[in-house]
């Protein structure tokens, strides 16, 4: 396999891999050109590399940024904008892990918060209670192992699972 196979293939699964993330293809795609490119890109080349409007690859940009998962650096000389990829992994992965909870798991909380003051009427409502307690329990405890996971200084979590599974 050449270079140019090899990149087109791995930016497009990327992109397809994204979807599992919350992010849709296209941000995935520029997520993937970025994080293997070894010098900056303005939005012009992106939209060249991977073929796209102008509207998708600021769009989608833009999103990356909300992210953190790309930055706007500064280029000597030019006037337009240019990104690169954070490419610390592990970085990456805290990333998408903050914004998963953010979009998945604080909604859960919240409901779970609002339908936990309702009064007990019947047996169908306390066993929708006791669900929603055990439900709120489980959502509790996972946001909490997410904070510690995203907070830990190092992939220390990480390399140990490696580890097992080598």
């Amino acid at each position: 396999m050449h270079y140019t196979e090899g990149k087109d293939k791995f930016i497009k699964t990327w992109g397809e891999l994204g979807i599992n993330w919350g992010i849709n293809k296209t941000m995935g795609q520029i997520h993937g050109l970025l994080l293997i490119e070894t010098e900056p890109l303005n939005s012009d080349q992106i939209m060249e590399e991977l073929s796209i409007s102008r509207g998708n690859a600021n769009m989608n940009i833009h999103s990356l940024l909300k992210w953190g998962l790309i930055h706007k650096v500064s280029v000597a000389g030019e006037r337009k904008d240019y990104y690169v990829a954070e490419k610390d992994i592990w970085s990456v992965f805290k990333q998408i892990i903050k914004k998963r909870k953010e979009k998945e798991l604080h909604p859960m909380l919240h409901l779970l918060e609002d339908v936990s003051g309702m009064k007990p009427e019947d047996p169908k409502s306390l066993e929708f209670l006791k669900m929603m307690n055990e439900l709120s329990v489980f959502s509790n405890r996972a946001d909490k192992a997410l904070d510690n996971l995203v907070n830990s200084k190092s992939n220390f979590l990480v390399n140990s699972y490696l580890k097992m599974m080598g």
